[in-house]
């Protein structure tokens, strides 16, 4: 191609080279945060998040964006994005006398080495037996069997307001997103939201049965949505937005 003139030879332009070559990565910090971009259909401005566990950017745009711009973006926001990883506290591990969110309440962990290894809750504590060594991991299988038990009365409950059959029901651990409905109709819920109060949990399960009627988010999803839920749809996501990262503070 050595005789081809250089249009020819860079079809799209030596910008789309360099910024090809730019690493979704910047500083925050001191920290190396790496970016995730999402190019969406339906996105008309680029939107920024940081990743529950803060792990990542992540930053929705246009389809027609460039990774340039959503870079640049980041980089103008560090200051907020600095004051959002200073409130990220890593996972501390549970053990006696420690506290522990569960339904909206905080119950305290209470081990004793002699009592059953099931943790049951009696009043305001959460008493399980055996040993200190994978404390941890009954903890967290005794909520996720709370918390799929829970969602599978929701669901029940939820889907015949609706009128439509219980779908499959898996739970997620996902960083991203508290549920999800798949187009073969699986509902996947995050099992943490068995910390946050009912109804916040409640609406999440709610908003998923209302996208096996309407797989969007148009005014008639919303209108489904407001008639499922009993509760208030913008209360349950006021407390998401601020509480629901720290859910992954626990039990990582």
């Amino acid at each position: 191609m050595a005789g081809l003139p250089d249009f020819l030879r860079h079809p799209f332009g030596k910008s789309a080279e360099r910024e090809a070559n730019v690493p979704p990565v910047i500083e925050i910090g001191g920290q190396q945060i790496p970016i995730t971009i999402r190019r969406l259909a339906q996105s008309r401005r680029m939107v920024m998040r940081l990743a529950p566990d803060g792990s990542e950017i992540r930053i929705s745009m246009p389809r027609w964006g460039r990774t340039a711009e959503a870079l640049a973006f980041a980089r103008s926001r560090a200051v907020w994005l600095e004051t959002q990883l200073a409130r990220h506290v890593p996972p501390a591990p549970l053990g006696d006398g420690s506290t522990l969110p569960f339904r909206g309440a905080l119950l305290r962990v209470d081990h004793v080495v002699s009592a059953p290894r099931r943790p049951a809750v009696i009043e305001s504590t959460l008493r399980l037996g055996g040993p200190a060594e994978g404390l941890d991991t009954r903890i967290r299988r005794w909520l996720q069997a709370e918390a799929k038990a829970l969602f599978a009365q929701d669901l029940a409950f939820y889907c015949a307001r609706a009128k439509v059959a219980i779908p499959t029901l898996a739970l997620t651990n996902a960083r991203s997103r508290w549920g999800s409905c798949s187009g073969k109709g699986i509902i996947r819920l995050n099992w943490r939201l068995i910390m946050a109060p009912d109804a916040v949990r409640r609406s999440v399960v709610a908003h998923e049965v209302a996208h096996l009627l309407h797989f969007d988010h148009s005014p008639r999803f919303h209108a489904c949505l407001g008639k499922l839920f009993e509760g208030d749809i913008e209360e349950a996501n006021r407390w998401l937005k601020p509480h629901g990262r720290g859910l992954y503070a626990i039990l990582g």
